[in-house]
């Protein structure tokens, strides 16, 4: 038979599920990424998916669920179009908050406060002053534009603190309305940004050897390489020398900066993990800077909350922590309180429908990127 011919024959014997829907999931997936979305709707009890809607609109979510009044339980992201949709439509159904995306802007919330304590944290490290005769080449490079970026910051920040508004400082300075939020956020202030390398998966070995009492940079290379690892002396050869000025370091050597990932990897991870100047670095942090200490409390005990299914903690942790650095989270909590509740407490979550969009989109690759949502839904619902 033709393709055509075939293409008809898939389209004609798709029959959508007919049965009963009561706990269902919904999220939006990309037909291209920041241009256009579409939504996804999946029976959790019978781990398939029910239907693709052509947009993410509340207005097309909402005459969906209205349409199938049995539906108890909605397992859906935190977006807020979702949510509204279905408080319209169906205002009986419990709402579930999606509770790996709970977790992971609980800890964004934490890496946001560690930015806009940048400035504290340098003057609590001793790092308020650079020595560039000490920067290599690349560093040196980082550092120039990071004078650069603070030259912008303090003429952003005066025209902010005399009033004018953000629209108008875009009008004025050239520079877009996102980054203008930052620098009036305090989210701007890394000098040195960290970039993932090659000997990232092998530094727990690394660490063994080292502490076996191989210090020697060409012999630990030769090691990796039977190990499978594909980089050049080079880059071990500068990791054993940062490792060895590492433990050489105190307080007065901590003239670099690390950047706010960084901080945040260093507090939140076992201190037996961290090296000298790591250990040093972060309690000079703790101590300077007490409310990125409490801000990390705060985030743990959310974590705990979720992973223990112990909601009767939640009321009085959103009070402790609307006045701390991770107020804006903790805002986003109380107006979504009983999706979140909900996801603390429930067996029900969105992970489910988010494996039926990895699904989908290896079946978009299958059709090069072609192909409209009713043979999408044919192959996806049909093949069931």
């Amino acid at each position: 038979m033709s393709k055509d011919t075939l293409l008809r024959v898939v389209r004609r014997r798709s029959r959508p599920p007919a049965d009963p829907l009561k706990v269902i999931g919904i999220d939006d997936w990309a037909w291209r990424r920041n241009h256009r979305y579409a939504s996804i709707i999946c029976n959790l009890e019978r781990r398939r998916i029910v239907t693709l809607l052509p947009d993410r609109e509340p207005a097309t979510a909402q005459a969906w669920l209205a349409a199938h009044p049995t539906i108890t339980i909605i397992a859906r992201d935190r977006g807020g179009g979702y949510g509204e949709a279905a408080a319209k439509a169906l205002p009986q159904a419990v709402q579930v908050a999606d509770r790996w995306h709970l977790m992971e802007n609980a800890s964004r919330a934490f890496l946001d406060a560690v930015r806009k304590s940048m400035r504290p944290i340098r003057s609590a490290i001793g790092a308020t002053t650079i020595d560039s005769k000490l920067l290599t080449a690349a560093e040196r490079l980082q550092y120039e534009g990071y004078l650069r970026r603070e030259e912008t910051n303090a003429t952003i920040l005066g025209l902010s603190n005399g009033g004018t508004p953000i629209k108008q400082i875009v009008r004025q300075t050239g520079h877009s309305r996102k980054l203008i939020r930052q620098v009036i956020r305090g989210e701007r202030h890394d000098i040195f940004r960290t970039r993932q390398n090659s000997l990232d998966q092998h530094l727990p070995w690394l660490d063994e050897q080292w502490a076996a009492g191989c210090r020697n940079g060409a012999e630990l290379w030769r090691r990796l390489r039977v190990r499978g690892f594909r980089g050049s002396l080079r880059v071990v050869g500068e990791w054993t020398t940062r490792r060895r000025r590492s433990e050489k370091a105190d307080i007065e050597n901590l003239h670099r900066i690390p950047s706010a990932r960084t901080i945040v990897r260093l507090m939140t991870v076992g201190r037996d993990t961290l090296s000298k100047a790591e250990t040093i670095t972060v309690a000079a942090v703790e101590a300077g800077v007490p409310t990125l200490v409490e801000a990390r409390e705060l985030v743990a005990e959310f974590h705990r909350m979720i992973r223990r299914r112990a909601a009767a903690g939640l009321s009085s942790w959103i009070e402790r922590a609307r006045a701390s650095l991770v107020a804006s989270f903790a805002r986003g909590v109380t107006n979504d309180e009983a999706a979140v509740r909900a996801a603390i407490t429930s067996p029900w979550s969105n992970g489910q429908t988010e494996g039926q969009i990895t699904r989908l989109k290896l079946v978009r690759r299958q059709m090069y990127g072609r192909g409209k949502i009713d043979l999408l839904q044919a192959r996806l619902i049909g093949a069931e």
